[in-house]
């Protein structure tokens, strides 16, 4: 049965503006749900009533809501086969890997629950007597998480969750091409509790989200704006925030790479690069995007990974597989582009390329009825070419050489993203090396560039993100502001760097 979803505002269906319709990328036939979208003033609306829901929100005791948080959670583990299997069915993401992500949700709730009596401020001594200093953290306000599909419920999660369990009202605008995904897990934050107008979710396209973003900022009802989406729409998310004077938190696209030393265990690279650039069909914004391979070993590297790539699982998503279709036609259309990156000077090892039909299959699947592409590695990359220099979402790798590890670096950082990163090696000097180096936010050894864990920061640099980070205790610096309390209890007006005890030493003492 298709599904018919509108938003909910104040806890109540919104009015919708224009239709829409969600299918399955591995079926492109079958509509997952009839989304129906809002305007521009039905999101600045929803800022509104979240505004209004806020104050009553904040003065509920931390540790309470971080029982609704520990509510949150718990429903999410009793529903995650089935809001796994309803991210496949969406997105078409392997459904092991949709079943992951569904546990990410849950580790954040359990990392989340218990912060709700750590939202520590400090006691800090006065430097004149019967004063005492004080320091708070307060919520923003009203959170407005705007966020792409490819990961429709764990990465939402890494924003709502903190933001409510710091006392924000929150308005999502999750991806359209994600909407059953988003309001299903709308659904389950509601049912452990929160109060109506506490979170809402508002569906709608680029254009309405801006412009409602714009008015909400504009009338002071938004203080904080969370995006997870392309560097572009980034640049253009942070140019209004800051007329507003406000700092977004920016989680945004990657050209991820991946530095394999002459040291390198090669299996275990292959391995490694193998899940980085085609495990959600390279649709992450931590996947791979460029090898980086000692010119030493270049030959064995390729011919073990084009071996791997080539011998990989890619087919219906409910099965067996590493790779699953695009996400939406939309990406189908841009990796068409990427493939157009292709130069005279390149060399594709994997054989064909496109999407993978009859007349072009993949063994014996012929990707009949969904948006599938063969996986590509394209060797002999430049450091001056698009393919190695921007962001190529989808299931396409680009490989390189390198002399010495400072030329890796360099290479590694050229491009100007700053997201994650991977070196192998079994040299602790070259890892320290590469960490203090790479330009990367997040960097692994002997790993996967892909693979957030709930307890560590994530984001990015550069064209990734603007340093503010995701998950873990440094999200509260998103979703709090520092607030400073003196209390003066002397009986008289003390100031400040004025009224300051002085003890006189004897400078000119000699032994």
């Amino acid at each position: 049965m298709t599904r018919h979803i509108v938003s909910v505002i104040g806890g109540k269906d919104s009015q919708a503006a224009a239709p829409y319709k969600s299918v399955n990328p591995a079926r492109v036939e079958q509509v997952v749900a009839e989304v129906g979208l809002a305007d521009a003033e039905t999101f600045a609306a929803a800022c509104r009533v979240a505004a209004g829901a806020q104050r009553d929100w904040a003065k509920v005791p931390a540790p309470v809501r971080g029982r609704v948080i520990a509510s949150i959670g718990r429903l999410v583990e009793e529903n995650a086969e089935t809001l796994a299997r309803l991210v496949t069915d969406e997105i078409g993401k392997p459904y092991a890997e949709a079943l992951g992500e569904v546990r990410e949700i849950v580790d954040t709730c359990d990392f989340f629950l218990g912060e709700g009596r750590r939202l520590y401020g400090q006691t800090v001594p006065s430097e004149m007597p019967d004063k005492s200093l004080f320091t708070f953290r307060v919520p923003v306000g009203v959170a407005a998480i705007i966020t792409a599909g490819n990961f429709p419920v764990a990465v939402p999660s890494w924003y709502l969750v903190p933001a409510l369990l710091c006392g924000n009202a929150v308005v999502w605008k999750p991806a359209e091409y994600a909407a059953a995904s988003a309001h299903a897990l709308y659904r389950l934050f509601a049912a452990a509790g929160l109060p109506d107008g506490v979170l809402n979710i508002v569906f709608a396209d680029g254009a309405a989200t801006f412009a409602g973003l714009d008015q909400a900022l504009g009338e002071g009802s938004v203080q904080k704006v969370g995006f997870t989406g392309s560097s572009e729409v980034g640049r253009k998310i942070g140019e209004l925030c800051g007329r507003h004077l406000q700092s977004p938190c920016l989680e945004l696209g990657g050209k991820n790479p991946m530095v394999i030393m002459p040291d390198a265990d090669l299996d275990l690279a292959v391995e490694g690069a193998l899940f980085a650039g085609f495990g959600t069909a390279g649709q992450r914004c931590t996947s791979l995007g460029t090898v980086i391979v000692h010119e030493s070993i270049h030959d064995d590297f390729v011919t073990r990974y084009t071996a791997a790539v080539r011998a990989a699982s890619i087919g219906d998503p409910t099965g067996d597989v590493i790779c699953g279709p695009l996400l939406d036609h939309k990406f189908a259309d841009r990796f068409e582009e990427y493939l157009t990156w292709v130069e005279p000077h390149h060399q594709v090892l994997t054989g064909p390329t496109g999407k993978i039909t009859e007349s072009s299959p993949r063994g014996e699947f012929t990707g009949e009825g969904g948006l599938y592409y063969h996986p590509v590695v394209v060797d002999g990359v430049r450091p001056d070419d698009r393919l190695f220099l921007e962001e190529t979402f989808g299931p396409i790798v680009g490989v390189t050489t390198f002399e010495t590890l400072d030329e890796a670096i360099h290479l590694a950082n050229k491009p100007g993203y700053g997201l994650s990163s991977s070196i192998y090696t079994t040299n602790p000097t070259s890892v320290f090396r590469f960490r203090e180096a790479v330009s990367a936010g997040m960097l692994s050894v002997n790993n996967s560039t892909s693979g957030a864990e709930a307890h560590l920061p994530f984001g990015g640099n550069g064209k990734s993100g603007n340093g503010s980070r995701q998950s873990g205790m440094w999200v509260l610096d998103q979703f709090t502001r520092w607030q400073a309390m003196n209390w003066d209890y002397s009986g008289h007006l003390q100031k400040a760097q004025m009224d300051v005890a002085e003890i006189t030493p004897d400078i000119g003492f000699r032994l």
